[in-house]
């Protein structure tokens, strides 16, 4: 028989502080993006016969390539792939490591300077615990990935927010930092090609973060989960920058680049000591990934093609999505990287203001079923996101060509 819902159960009392203590469970805040789910079902149940047009997925829609589908469905079988990968095979690491070297021309040495991950995520959430003591500072760069935050917090330490602001060119303003923080930060997170930002990373900002990492005895922790979807110029890794392996790691992903969202697989590499870190940490978190998915993901890694058609996709509906919202009077403009698009947030429409990103993100959700995802951290933007669903390219300029008979509509004031 279920509890009552008005009764707390014995160990109420018991819920750790960081996840809410005694009130763990009773917030009424609701995250933005179930507030996303909850305004697509009603849209849906209100309008059955309008198409929903789904700007806000964040993740691939398509399925791993067929070369790597097959290649799991190979090692699936072998019995040598039944045990526990515990911090990663040789072979998955000697992949990451040509990868490195043939789209980076960075060198990395397979057994000491990488080391798996069961996806990008777990390493966020890990990387915390080899540095952060009750005290200590993160500083992260705002809109972004929380993990590494949220982590931060678990442990005692603090969370000091960068914005990414246009007039910096969505780059942190390192130089502003307070002095008192910069005495307790061990940790410096950052994300390029930018997500939600779409901001791709210069030489010369990397040489900066390089030398702010010295300078102040910080680490850096750069998610480069999207860097094979790079359009302006060749794709910069961060341990191209002389100095970059001294002072911290990168983080790579397969699922945006290789189309292997679901798959759970990356890597952690850089410095030797931080990578060897993380896989103490990690050795205590996890058992490591199912072999197979490992030797499938190499297959994906020597496999160039790959990323190379799911940028151009992802590129080709940039530009059109570009076009059509220019059309209807957002200020858009081509992303430099990502598979996102983050643009101001109209003002309001039609005798209706919008005072923040959140509510111009309800209102097209609810009133013409458009879904975006809203970001208020640094002035009120909107993210549309060119995973849909579509089959052909004619399905593409069907639903630019919907977007912008609804949008236009509205009258949408910026």
């Amino acid at each position: 028989m279920a509890g009552s819902q008005s009764q707390d159960p014995w160990f109420q009392t018991l819920f750790a502080d960081r996840i809410g203590g005694v009130n763990y469970g009773k917030s009424d805040k609701i995250y933005k993006f179930e507030k996303i789910k909850r305004a697509k079902r009603a849209a849906l149940a209100a309008h059955p016969d309008r198409q929903l047009l789904d700007f806000g997925i964040g993740e691939n829609d398509d399925m791993a390539p067929s070369v790597v589908r097959e290649a799991m469905q190979r090692e699936v079988d072998r019995v040598e792939n039944r045990g526990y990968a515990d911090n990663g095979i040789m072979e998955f690491k000697e992949a990451a490591a040509r990868f490195m070297r043939r789209m980076f021309g960075v060198n990395l040495d397979p057994a000491t300077e990488i080391n798996h991950a069961i996806g990008s995520k777990p390493a966020y959430a890990m990387l915390p615990a080899v540095f952060i003591n009750p005290g200590d500072v993160t500083l992260m760069t705002v809109p972004g990935y929380p993990v590494a935050g949220t982590h931060t917090a678990y442990y005692g330490g603090e969370v000091h927010r960068l914005p990414l602001l246009p007039q910096n060119h969505f780059y942190p303003d390192l130089d502003g930092i307070p002095a008192d923080i910069l005495k307790r930060a061990k940790l410096l997170v950052i994300n390029y090609p930018n997500s939600p930002t779409g901001k791709v990373a210069t030489l010369d900002f990397y040489k900066k973060v390089v030398e702010f990492a010295k300078k102040h005895q910080i680490v850096v922790v750069q998610d480069a989960a999207h860097i094979c979807l790079t359009y302006k110029g060749e794709p910069l890794s961060f341990l191209q920058v002389d100095g970059a392996r001294e002072v911290g790691v990168e983080v790579h992903s397969l699922s945006k680049g290789f189309n292997m969202i679901g798959w759970r697989i990356g890597f952690v590499a850089g410095h030797p000591k931080i990578v060897q870190a993380f896989a103490d940490v990690k050795d205590n978190s996890d058992s490591g990934q199912f072999m197979a998915i490992q030797r499938a993901a190499a297959v994906a890694l020597d496999t160039p093609e790959i990323p190379a058609q799911v940028k151009a996709k992802y590129e080709r509906r940039l530009k059109k999505l570009v076009q059509a919202l220019r059309s209807v009077g957002f200020d858009a403009t081509m992303p430099e990287g990502t598979y996102f698009l983050y643009t101001k947030a109209p003002k309001g429409c039609a005798g209706l203001d919008f005072p923040t990103a959140e509510d111009a993100s309800q209102f097209l959700i609810t009133q013409q079923s458009v879904c975006t995802v809203p970001w208020d951290d640094a002035g009120a933007h909107l993210r549309f996101s060119v995973t849909y669903t579509a089959a052909t390219e004619q399905d593409e300029d069907n639903l630019m060509r919907e977007t912008c008979q609804r949008l236009g509509a509205l009258g949408l004031r910026f």
